[in-house]
């Protein structure tokens, strides 16, 4: 049975969950939720590595122990120590754990303080205003709960990946259709093709002589549940991760028509059709028509080309304004990769992060990189073992040494900051002066109103040391909603206090989201993309930061980090 990193990561994760809700050493927790960033973060699968004998002990954050636990997983599928931990937790709890709004502090707390042990108890507990009474909680926590619990009781809430997740499915499932020799193109559609935060299944679109072996081979892949169908232009499978996959064979001459049907969105789509409809012609999966005769449809341009378009990139067909810009010759020159100079956030060793500040430099150098900034933790963060003043002053030394020793990339002397709940700063203003660049980030106090939580960080946007403001709502896609704030009244003062709001690059942050990234380019605000990184592998993580700034509509103009150093320290440098 093929094991993914995700199920790897899974396992750690839930295991982490279950000793947070025991109340267990922090710490152990930590290395738990640690291991499982690490596995996430490799662009290589786990087993892979089991497979080839390699030492997994050497993987950041993977010592001995959990080496073992991974060779454990990756041979049996599961691991006897979350079983043990599962049956030591009732079941009922750990339905809980399956509402997003909750975590496993909450639902300890909740057990604690009302006695609540199951879904039925816990929406009695949020019906009654009990919930929104205890500390930390309030009433849209309450209201989330009681919408999520429908959704897990009525067995309605969709399953869907993380962007990052689908790839490590997608990426193995097309390599294996490649392999053999009777395919000629092959494509993955649909959201995932777009780069949506999350993916419910996957289109696979397939040009070949013949389907028959073809389809053949799709549904012998070895991850393959069942087969809902199975024909001679399309099949569907259900993959033992429970991802559906459609396969579709096609004609040469349609395959463009195709990739523009089934990449979507459906609003996009449609509107799409409805220019053709007003020019007399039909657009469908199969080509462009016009009455029975086929004007194009053997790639995309064509198509967009037959309604008089320019052709438009995947990451903007949502129906937000890709049609009229295309009509006026003002779509955006997006940006790419390769515009990137540098990242301005990632952590060491020094507080949460698996490397040293050297490998981490190292490891940008190697991306082509012209600098990073090492944004460890400050002391509020102590479960990340944030640095107080003493600390950041021995850090600073030390990059300035290495600054002097290292050729070809620079270290940005930064911090990520803690805004306190009254909107002051972790550290004193003397040892920020001393910082290139000030990354601040609300991580505690989430539950203030939106009033509050929007006054607080403007207040820390005051201090004139403040530079950016790390992922500006705190969510975590699928477990936690972002923190309730006023985001473009920040953003206003963004603008007018010479300060920036990042896209944080982390495949469950992606931080800004889609829209925002939108609406800061049409403010005028320009948007760093880091990556957050806290191995060398998590600079990896710069392209989904990117995709996220694509589908944003930005271009390299309208990112910080697109510039040389000397650029980028002019922009942060407040008046």
């Amino acid at each position: 049975m093929a094991v993914h990193n995700r199920d790897i990561a899974e396992i750690f994760n839930e295991i982490a969950d279950l000793l947070d809700i025991e109340g267990k050493n922090q710490f152990r927790i930590r290395a738990y939720r640690s291991a499982a960033r690490t596995v996430s973060n490799l662009s290589s699968n786990v087993a892979d590595m089991v497979e080839q004998g390699e030492d997994l002990s050497a993987l950041p954050g993977i010592g001995k122990d959990l080496a073992g636990k991974i060779k454990e997983i990756v041979n049996t599928g599961t691991l006897k120590q979350l079983e043990k931990l599962r049956k030591g937790t009732s079941p009922q709890m750990r339905d809980m754990m399956k509402i997003g709004s909750l975590g496993p502090k909450r639902v300890k707390q909740l057990h604690e303080e009302l006695g609540v042990s199951t879904l039925d108890e816990l929406k009695k507990a949020a019906e009654s205003g009990k919930v929104r009474e205890l500390k930390g909680l309030g009433k849209k926590t309450e209201q989330s709960i009681l919408r999520d619990v429908k959704k897990v009781k009525e067995g309605t809430k969709e399953q869907r990946f993380l962007w990052k997740e689908m790839e490590e499915y997608a990426e193995p499932l097309v390599g294996y259709m490649q392999e053999f020799d009777g395919i000629d193109r092959i494509t993955v559609a649909g959201s995932y093709r777009r780069r949506q935060e999350t993916v419910g299944d996957l289109d696979i679109l397939v040009t070949c002589k013949k389907s028959e072996p073809v389809m053949d081979r799709f549904t012998s892949y070895e991850e393959v549940d069942r087969v809902i169908s199975k024909g001679d232009t399309r099949s569907s499978v259900v993959l033992r991760s429970g991802i559906q996959v459609d396969l579709r064979v096609l004609p040469d001459e349609s395959y463009g028509a195709a990739m523009h049907y089934f990449t979507g969105s459906k609003a996009h789509n449609v509107a799409v059709r409805k220019i053709a409809v007003n020019k007399k012609l039909k657009i469908n999966e199969y080509g462009v028509f016009k009455g029975t005769k086929r004007l194009a449809g053997k790639t995309e341009e064509e198509v967009f080309d037959q309604v008089g378009l320019p052709y438009i990139e995947p990451e903007l067909r949502e129906n937000r304004g890709e049609i009229e810009a295309a009509k006026k010759g003002n779509l955006p020159d997006l940006v790419t990769i390769d515009d990137i100079r540098g990242d301005l956030q990632m952590h060491t060793k020094a507080s949460d992060g698996n490397f040293s500040i050297e490998e981490m430099a190292e490891g940008a150098k190697d991306r082509g990189y012209d600098y990073l900034a090492i944004t460890d933790h400050s002391k509020r963060v102590n479960v990340a073992n944030g640095l107080d003043e003493k600390r950041l002053g021995k850090q600073i030394e030390e990059i300035d040494k290495l600054n002097e020793k290292l050729k070809g990339i620079r270290i940005i002397k930064s911090c990520e900051v803690d805004i306190l709940e009254d909107g002051s700063l972790d550290l004193e203003d003397e040892i920020l002066k001393e910082l290139d660049l000030v990354i601040c980030a609300v991580h505690y106090n989430t539950n203030l109103s939106e009033k509050k939580q929007t006054e607080r960080i403007i207040r820390a946007m005051d201090n004139p040391s403040f530079n950016i403001l790390a992922h500006p709502t705190g969510r975590l896609i699928g477990s936690r909603d972002p923190y309730p704030v006023d985001i473009e009244r920040i953003m206003k003062a963004a603008s007018e206090r010479g300060c920036y709001l990042e896209i944080n690059a982390d495949p469950v942050r992606l931080d800004l989201n889609d829209i925002h990234c939108k609406m800061a380019k049409e403010m005028g605000l320009k948007v760093p993309i880091s990556t957050d990184a806290h191995s060398v592998s998590g600079l990896d993580q710069m392209r989904l930061g990117v995709a996220q700034a694509r589908r944003g509509w930005l271009t390299a103009e309208d990112v910080l980090n697109t510039r040389s150093w000397g650029e980028l320290k002019k922009l942060l440098k407040r008046s």
